[in-house]
């Protein structure tokens, strides 16, 4: 439930979409991509109001770049605040203060200040932050992502489209094939229709589907973009393969995505490749794939028989009696490439910023957490909400309080996640990856590491978590990831303590 008393939200015009008729198509765009020089990447992000949204402004531009680095390299990320000194809108039930940092969603790096702190680290509007994100040499490639997480004011910066792309290089290791294919990097967001005059149009362009899934009162008041656009042609020879990697970078809603007329051949999901817990088990078919808001899908894509239509889509998600509606629409379509597939370029990265499989250390060393599944949980997270708010074990998060629970660097814990909410929650948990394995004390068919997980409302989720990398050392969060939720009380602070 979005608890709507307390957010009033202005939508400004946004003219790089809404001047797109619905008739209209547009090619899917490609956003701005920053690589390492010397293991070191560098670039400069200002925080900036235009035509009434937050944005991160760029080389010149308003597209968030995609962040590519290697195991071994070192992100160097200056953050200027130039949001107005005195906001509009109102977050939480006051006046917005326009503060802001970054969170390094998913990545396995320090939760200290410079690095991945969301606690400490935050800029007020006229003052910048300097980030040096040290990527260990051993983390998972994969698809990871950027986004601002001040506590009260999240939701608004990212629905407005804070946020981009972190690739981290390597997959071919445990997916060979992947590094053979034109590669997508595909950006996910949810954009308010709340106030905009063009709202039934749109809806009319995306397909929204009239008949909600559950019992939502509530009408419909956003829509996706891919790559900031709305509906793209994405251009896919018929049998042609692509690698595709999609963030579902929406602040507050569920994509379940389904390809007309095929299967999806998932390679890694959350950033970590299924190949790197399970060697024998590269990649995994399905015919559509449920994506918490904050998950990420990495997979090999097949072109549509020549003649045929398919547009890529989300389902309609039940969010439960409580929630918030989430129907329905197309994401994009499918079209022949006007380019021979032979001609098209391979992954989107230059070889020599990557380090040699050589250097690397060795797959990852396979662990029998069995015994935990077992045993008792040893951390139990209840999720509970009310007209006042959204709580974490009966409590409010505060930036002043102590950590609700503690890890020991070096160990692994079973928790379960508890929803007693009529509304979905998806949990997660700063630096760390965990097994998802039982959704209602019954065991899952396909368990998963992730580091974002649905739990269904009046239900329950098992996980596993992985506290052994000995870089994640000191405070840190977990949190339900509608950020809604989190700005109005659903956090709490972790420790994450030394052996």
């Amino acid at each position: 439930m979005r608890n709507r008393g307390f957010t009033l939200r202005v939508v400004g015009v946004q003219i790089f979409i809404a001047a797109i008729s619905w008739a209209q198509t547009i090619s899917l765009p490609d956003p701005p991509q920053v690589r390492a020089e010397n293991h070191v990447v560098s670039l400069t992000l200002h925080a900036v109001n235009k035509d009434g949204r937050d944005a991160f402004a760029f080389d010149g531009g308003n597209v968030p770049p995609v962040i590519r680095a290697s195991p071994g390299d070192a992100l160097k990320i200056t953050y200027i605040n130039d949001l107005p000194a005195r906001s509009p809108e109102t977050c939480v039930g006051n006046p917005c203060m326009d503060m802001t940092n970054l969170h390094f969603h998913g990545l396995t790096v320090s939760p200290n200040s410079p690095q991945d702190d969301v606690l400490g680290m935050l800029a007020m509007p006229g003052q910048a932050l300097h980030y040096s994100v040290e990527i260990p040499r051993d983390h998972p490639p994969g698809l990871y992502w950027y986004h601002t997480h001040p506590h009260g004011e999240s939701e608004r910066q990212v629905l407005d489209g804070m946020s981009g792309a972190i690739v981290i290089e390597g997959m071919e290791r445990y997916v060979p094939e992947a590094g053979r294919l034109r590669e997508r990097v595909i950006v996910v967001r949810g954009r308010s229709i709340e106030h905009d005059p063009n709202a039934a149009q749109l809806k009319r362009q995306v397909e929204v589907s009239p008949k909600g899934c559950g019992g939502e009162a509530e009408p419909v008041d956003e829509i996706f973009t891919v790559n900031g656009a709305v509906r793209p042609e994405i251009e896919i020879a018929p049998k042609e393969q692509q690698f595709w990697r999609i963030v579902n970078a929406s602040a507050d809603r569920y994509l379940d995505l389904q390809l007309d007329g095929t299967t999806i051949e998932i390679v890694a999901l959350d950033g970590m490749p299924l190949a790197y817990r399970e060697p024998k088990s590269p990649t995994r078919i399905s015919s559509h794939l449920l994506l918490a808001p904050a998950g990420r899908l990495e997979a090999i894509i097949t072109g549509p028989p020549r003649g045929t239509h398919s547009s890529l889509r989300t389902r309609c998600v039940d969010t439960g009696p409580d929630g918030d509606p989430n129907p329905e629409m197309v994401l994009a379509d499918l079209v022949p490439s006007r380019v021979p597939s032979s001609r098209h370029p391979g992954l989107t990265r230059s070889p020599k910023q990557v380090h040699a499989i050589a250097d690397r250390p060795p797959l990852y060393k396979l662990i029998d957490v069995d015994p935990l599944k077992r045993a008792a949980p040893d951390f139990t997270v209840t999720f509970t909400e009310d007209e006042n708010g959204f709580y974490i074990n009966g409590r409010k998060f505060a930036p002043d309080a102590s950590p609700m629970t503690s890890a020991r660097t070096g160990t692994y814990q079973h928790w379960r996640i508890v929803n007693q909410t009529g509304e979905l929650h998806p949990f997660h948990i700063h630096q760390v990856h965990f097994l998802a394995y039982a959704e209602n004390g019954a065991q899952l068919a396909d368990p998963a590491w992730l580091d974002t997980v649905n739990v269904p409302y009046r239900g329950s989720v098992d996980v596993i978590l992985d506290f052994t990398d000995p870089v994640i050392k000191g405070m840190s969060v977990f949190h339900c990831h509608l950020l809604n939720h989190e700005d109005k009380g659903m956090m709490a602070k972790i420790l994450f303590a030394e052996k």
